[in-house]
């Protein structure tokens, strides 16, 4: 399997010995609260790559919690995280006692839109041009179909994100937003086409919830979508949301023409560097 570089300035030894990993240090401390939520996508991200890819075979065992907490330089409690992740998507199975393997149904899902996508390699702004269409449309349906229960969803995840510690959290949280507008819309085919653009749309929202150029004084957010929303004011919501999603056009420089995949590695590669220098 291949091996991701430390996380931490601590050196370790290991190797692949007759198929199993042997070590022979440490692993490494729990990581700061700000670092953990990057550290897990970091790990879970290579990972899920490695499976999709059929680089770590159907039924293969994955080595143990220490053995992965050493190879990737974290601490168990992150691995624990990593593997409640992987096993959440069907991509592992957890046999008590045994160790965890790697699902039957991870070939399958390998076939899902999200790997269709991928495979083509699309840049943020390719995505961004599909999100316009798509998320101005669904917005103006949400602001004439939003039942209170929706609204108290946006209103939820609107706090989550503004309350969050660490950028995955908050990243996690605008997903959320996004995801109520598009349950508010009534449409399950538009929410489902969000769905199956989820996975990119959280990469785009790593690096926009850590670019302070995003939050220049003027853009509309979520918390004026919001309010257009909740004031029944369709063609409001949709100039907000559109206006939302073009700011990565004016704010990305080079990453918008890279593939979503490499600039999210290597912006949470930079944000970790970063944290660890503090």
């Amino acid at each position: 399997m291949p091996v991701l570089p430390s996380a931490t300035p601590e050196p370790t030894t290991s190797m692949l010995v007759g198929g199993a990993l042997r070590v022979s240090a440490p692993p490494a401390p729990e990581p700061l609260p700000h670092q953990r939520g990057l550290l897990t996508e970091q790990i879970a991200r290579r990972l899920e790559r490695d499976i999709r890819s059929g680089d770590i075979a159907v039924g293969a065992k994955l080595p143990s919690e220490r053995e992965l907490a050493i190879q990737f330089g974290a601490s168990r409690n992150v691995v624990r995280e990593v593997l409640r992740r992987l096993e959440a998507q069907n991509l592992i199975e957890v046999a008590p006692g045994r160790g965890s393997f790697v699902s039957e149904h991870s070939s399958a899902q390998a076939r899902g839109y999200d790997a269709l996508y991928r495979a083509e390699r699309p840049t943020v702004r390719q995505l961004i041009e599909a999100r316009i269409p798509l998320e101005v449309e669904i917005v103006g349906l949400a602001a004439e179909r939003a039942t209170e229960v929706d609204i108290a969803a946006m209103a939820a995840a609107n706090d989550r994100m503004a309350t969050a510690q660490d950028v995955v959290a908050k990243a996690r949280a605008d997903l959320d937003f996004h995801d109520a507008i598009a349950a508010a819309s009534g449409n399950p085919v538009l929410r489902v086409m969000m769905s199956s653009i989820s996975g990119l749309m959280f990469e785009m929202m790593l690096r926009s919830n850590s670019d302070p150029l995003i939050e220049e004084e003027g853009v509309p957010h979520h918390p004026e979508i919001f309010a257009a929303i909740r004031a029944r004011d369709v063609d409001l919501a949709r100039h907000r949301m559109r206006e939302h999603l073009a700011l990565g056009l004016r704010t990305y420089g080079s990453d918008l023409d890279i593939s979503l995949d490499v600039m999210a590695t290597r912006h949470i590669e930079t944000l970790l560097r970063s944290s660890q220098e503090r």
